[in-house]
């Protein structure tokens, strides 16, 4: 007979991911137990004799036997924590992960001075997905502003929504469209973690990312490169004469983008490696604005 307390449900579900060969199978039991029981580690502890009712043991075992199947424990839960940020996620956006936390930290210096000389910082998200890197930077610099841009309209609902919940919705807008097609005016930065991968190693990627995260969030074309010329190419009548231009990348694409922004007009100023120390986030700024790129 199941045990249906607390410390039962914790110990059934480590088990069952365990089997089913999850990574990091304790944790993400802990985490869906705790959310859909309500409870906490300390209650773990504490009150681990705690009966559950039969609801929330069936939403538990459901939520076990998606993560037996491959979704991502986080798509299950609804949300993500991103740079101090709780972000709801839905079917048209990327999981936002703590690598791109990277490019968030990289843009900071850039706009807190920003604002100290301007007053406002104005931010440009390409590809806001769920808002992660806009709405980051919103909460740590409250005089700046951002419009999230994005083509699909359910991630652009998203973003809003996670900005509402912030209390960052006075700052930040959104905006249906196709990289620049729709988008008017100029900004001090300019911000992407644009689709990367070649579209033939897409059939190699994890389950976890090849099934749940969106396609489109994630095909950069055949060498991986198409969104990286789109900005490049486009981004000079909607950045500020002494802005910068912050991307994420991928671990074998330093040179190739750079390249592609030498060409277009700018120059390097500071490359970035993620937790694993590959590289990560390229800066920009215009050819008229150099800096000694910082490793």
């Amino acid at each position: 007979m199941t045990d249906t307390t607390l410390g039962g449900m914790l110990r059934l579900a480590r088990t069952e991911l365990a089997a089913a060969g999850v990574a990091g199978a304790a944790l993400d039991a802990r985490l869906l137990v705790e959310h859909f029981s309500g409870s906490t580690r300390m209650d773990a502890i504490t009150a681990p004799d705690r009966p559950l009712d039969a609801a929330i043991v069936g939403a538990i075992m459901a939520a076990v036997a998606r993560r037996v199947r491959g979704e991502p424990v986080h798509r299950i839960l609804g949300h993500r924590e991103f740079h101090g940020l709780t972000l709801r996620l839905s079917p048209e956006t990327l999981e936002p992960r703590p690598d791109t936390e990277t490019l968030v930290d990289a843009m900071l210096p850039f706009v807190r001075q920003t604002v100290a000389a301007e007053g406002c910082c104005r931010i440009l998200d390409l590809g806001t997905g769920t808002g992660a890197i806009a709405l980051a930077l919103l909460k740590e610099v409250p005089d700046a502003t951002a419009l999230g841009v994005d083509i699909s309209e359910e991630a652009l609902g998203t973003a809003a929504g996670n900005a509402e919940a912030a209390a960052l919705s006075p700052r930040f807008a959104t905006l249906r469209s196709d990289w620049f097609s729709n988008v008017t005016g100029k900004f001090h930065g300019i911000v992407s973690n644009p689709p990367y991968i070649c579209t033939q190693e897409l059939e190699g990627l994890q389950l976890e990312v090849r099934l749940f995260d969106p396609l489109r969030a994630l095909d950069g074309g055949a060498d991986g490169l198409d969104a990286y010329r789109i900005i490049a190419a486009g981004a000079a009548p909607h950045l500020e004469g002494n802005g910068r231009i912050a991307v994420e990348i991928g671990h074998r694409q330093r040179d190739d983008v750079t390249g592609l922004f030498l060409e277009a007009g700018y120059r390097l100023t500071e490359a970035l490696s993620d937790l694993g120390g590959n590289d990560r986030v390229l800066v920009f700024c215009p050819m008229k604005h150099v800096a000694a790129p910082q490793k």
